[in-house]
């Protein structure tokens, strides 16, 4: 379909700036840098022919296709992220290409022995004769979500170099601080103008998820009182003790570690004592909306029963919720899943419909009206030294993109 230099040219100019999002920050986008490629995507929108391409003052990019047949279609919208996580550096990312992938270890650092091994990585196995881009061990590569750009910007030039191909009107669109949580926050909705769109935001190929986490995060914050240890008896709280407490409380084997598919968990990510404060940042996610209530209510009684204990507010829970299962939104318009699904039939891909352990903006945007499955982007191994992306998923990508087009204006 579009040749493999091309896609591989233009995720390589996109990954190889910086745009890490900043979860301390309280603007929008949270880092200046990723003004760098928000700027530089209007231009190359705008040069392959798309029409009403805009970026607000928060870096909300929106641009259309207009539609090429006569009749009625609905309008549908395609939609990714371009910051990169905190999580691991996005600084002077260096790409690798590997061609013809011979299903043996990969040396990303020779000088640090950073090695990718299908022996570990499994999925790599997957990918064996294909070709293959990583990092070079030291960054992130930024598939996440980079590719998706990468991917839809393809589609679109492809629709509009091939107008024998039918489509109705299609709208693009591209957001910052997807991976600290806001992505979805600025978006607007009624602007988009579509009637349902699609994340590009999956890993493996034939990844479509219309299911995610419910979502919500805790602080649990313990206070203490510090005396002089010589002196402490009967006096002393150690508010590390009770903290131990707390944690030991809840169900140990409910912990990310130890749970995968539709199974919920309590994750303490961050822990911060002393003896006069420790402070607890939890997140609390489960697919199941009565199981996610009931975890909250287990971690907030939990808090109560401590206080009873030392017969005194020791401990304070403090729990809100960030997103929600975006299932409950999409199962009463089911057509726009089946669509995607028979686009990768139809293209010789196995639709691999699973929940995801997770969430994206398309979770948020279906609860503000935007009903938005997620299709694969083709990345593994996100957020870390070990990420990389084989090209031949990117380009079934945008042939799924293309495919949805065709078939959508066809109903």
């Amino acid at each position: 379909m579009i040749p493999k230099k091309h896609i591989i040219d233009r995720f390589i100019s996109y990954v190889t700036i910086d745009t890490e999002s900043d979860p301390n920050s309280d603007t929008t986008p949270s880092s200046k840098k990723q003004w760098d490629l928000a700027n530089k995507l209007v231009e190359e929108l705008k040069s392959i022919g798309l029409k009403d391409v805009t970026i607000d003052e928060n870096a909300y990019i929106m641009a259309t296709l207009p539609s090429n047949v006569d009749h009625e279609v609905a309008t549908i919208g395609f939609i990714s992220h371009f910051d990169t996580t905190p999580d691991f550096t996005g600084a002077n990312v260096n790409p690798q290409i590997i061609e013809s992938y011979d299903g043996k270890d990969i040396v990303l650092n020779e000088k640090e022995n950073i090695i990718l091994s299908p022996d570990y990585f499994e999925d790599l196995k997957l990918y064996k004769g294909q070709t293959l881009i990583t990092t070079d061990g030291t960054t992130l590569l930024g598939a996440d979500d980079k590719a998706g750009i990468a991917e839809i910007v393809s589609a679109m030039e492809y629709l509009i170099q091939h107008p024998e191909i039918k489509h109705g009107k299609i709208r693009v669109g591209f957001t910052p601080d997807e991976e600290i949580g806001r992505g979805a926050h600025k978006f607007d909705v009624e602007k988009f103008g579509a009637e349902w769109a699609y994340t590009m935001d999956g890993s493996q190929i034939g990844e479509l998820e219309y299911e995610n986490f419910n979502a919500a995060g805790a602080t649990v914050t313990i206070k203490g009182k510090i005396v002089h240890p010589g002196y402490a008896k009967g006096k002393m709280i150690n508010s590390m003790y009770i903290a131990q407490d707390f944690i030991n409380s809840l169900p140990r084997l409910e912990t990310p570690e130890h749970t995968s598919g539709r199974e919920g968990f309590f994750h303490l990510h961050t822990m911060n004592g002393e003896v006069e404060e420790t402070k607890l940042h939890y997140i609390i996610r489960d697919h199941d909306k009565e199981h996610f209530e009931a975890r909250k209510e287990m971690m907030s009684k939990l808090g109560d029963e401590l206080n009873r204990q030392y017969g005194k507010d020791v401990i304070n829970v403090e729990i809100k919720d960030q997103y929600y299962n975006m299932k409950e939104k999409v199962e009463p318009v089911m057509h726009i899943v089946d669509i995607a699904e028979d686009a990768m039939k139809q293209l010789g891909i196995t639709p691999l419909i699973k929940p995801i352990r997770g969430g994206t903006d398309g979770s948020q945007l279906s609860y503000m009206g935007l009903p938005c499955p997620n299709i694969f982007a083709g990345g593994h191994n996100f957020h870390g030294r070990y990420e990389y992306v084989p090209v031949e998923s990117m380009i079934k990508a945008v042939e799924v993109i293309v495919k949805i087009a065709e078939l959508t204006a066809k109903r």
